[in-house]
């Protein structure tokens, strides 16, 4: 282990960890009223209700592509009888497909975004940052997809054996920073533009990710009652009544 790999496999993703978390904590204490989308949707409707169902469906999908392919060890799918042939077809032809929702959907936000006088004058240069970075990790994802597994460009390499273990390692405090060194080029982009991403997370619209409304799905009914006429009921208030408009008298 080296002084490099360990400044960029081990010191840097803790430092990207450290600014997520703290970050998150010190916007909702002190930036509440800004944690927000700071939606678009009244300057414009049309573009959106195609480019924000393609991007966040597809976003989804990738994560939980993610979750499934750096969370769970490899031994843990082939022991369910998942073989690694078929783990492979499944995350090339989901991953795909997933990866070019979003991409597509990204690139609609972005188009929406530039040529949509009010969306974009209400654009800051966080949201220009983050839209950069988040693209460049969204290609590079793509790219190792495509190249690695159906171009097979530069050999087939087996990331769960790579990758995977380094990032299971770096949240068991056991990094093993040489996996991350050894793994092709792309790879390595995309780690350290994802662990950018993660950095500049707490301080742009991606924070509402952590406002998703999941209660919604526990929330008791509204239940809506008639006014009642009975004995003590509140009298109704005076409010605007029609008046017809008195006949003229010849």
């Amino acid at each position: 282990m080296n002084t490099t790999e360990t400044l960029l496999w081990v010191v840097i993703p803790y430092v990207c960890l450290a600014v997520f978390v703290l970050g998150h904590v010190w916007r909702y204490r002190y930036d509440k009223f800004g944690w927000t989308t700071r939606s678009s949707q009244l300057y414009e409707s049309r573009l959106l209700r195609w480019a924000s169902p393609l991007f966040h469906f597809g976003i989804l999908a990738v994560f939980l592509g993610h979750v499934m392919g750096l969370g769970v060890p490899k031994s843990w799918t082939e022991a369910v009888g998942i073989s690694a042939e078929a783990y492979h077809v499944m995350a090339v032809g989901i991953g795909a497909i997933a990866g070019l929702c979003t991409l597509v959907g990204m690139v609609l936000l972005i188009y929406r975004r530039r040529t949509v006088g009010p969306v974009f004058r209400a654009t800051t240069r966080m949201d220009k940052l983050m839209y950069l970075v988040l693209a460049v990790v969204i290609f590079l994802g793509l790219w190792n997809t495509v190249a690695g597994s159906v171009l097979n460009l530069g050999g087939y390499y087996d990331y769960r054996d790579g990758v995977s273990v380094w990032f299971r390692s770096i949240f068991l405090f056991q990094p093993h920073p040489e996996l991350m060194a050894a793994a092709p080029l792309g790879f390595q982009l995309h780690g350290m533009a994802a662990m950018l991403l993660f950095a500049l997370w707490p301080f742009t619209r991606l924070v509402h990710v952590f406002s998703a409304p999941v209660f919604y799905l526990w929330r008791p009914y509204v239940v809506y009652r008639s006014r009642s006429d009975r004995y003590g009921a509140r009298a109704a208030r005076p409010g605007w009544e029609r008046v017809d408009r008195p006949q003229k008298v010849r």
